[in-house]
């Protein structure tokens, strides 16, 4: 696969979702759980949806239990948390897996693009997809969504 334009996800109400539909657009590509130390940073992905997608910035999360079992419930469960404890309303994809034989494409091909590092190693690895499709750059669970370097990345991508 050359782009991440080439991935399809399904939603989180179980209907395909192509990136290829997306094409063209700069992409927020992460990894959550409801259980995790780092699952506060759903509310500043919500404001970065909010005040980025006018802009055509498209978040997306993509639930995983690969890590420490935090993410154990369905996915009806799981729309249900993110909309009532944070609000979410950027598209929330179906629960992956995301590192491992079992990975969802897309995590392989990050991993295959900036190497392994780039692979999730926890909840809330953020993937920046360019308007080419490409894996512009990947920051680790630890950079929150409102950081400096982090949101002056996002800048640099929709200004592309």
């Amino acid at each position: 696969m050359a782009s991440a334009y080439d991935f399809s996800f399904s939603t989180i109400q179980g209907k395909p979702y192509p990136l290829a539909d997306l094409t063209g657009r700069p992409l927020l590509v992460v990894n959550t759980a409801s259980k995790c130390g780092f699952t506060p940073q759903y509310k500043a992905l919500e404001a970065l949806w909010t005040a980025n997608r006018q802009a055509g910035l498209m978040v997306i999360g993509v639930p995983s239990n690969d890590f420490g079992g935090q993410e154990p419930g369905s996915n009806t469960e799981i729309a249900g948390f993110c909309e009532l404890n944070y609000g979410v309303d950027f598209p929330m994809m179906s629960k992956e897996h995301v590192r491992g034989p079992d990975a969802h494409p897309f995590f392989q091909w990050a991993e295959a693009q900036a190497g392994y590092l780039a692979r999730p190693r926890w909840n809330f690895f953020k993937y920046l997809i360019n308007r080419q499709g490409q894996l512009q750059r990947w920051f680790s669970s630890v950079t929150a969504p409102d950081a400096k370097k982090f949101t002056a990345e996002v800048q640099k991508l929709l200004e592309q």
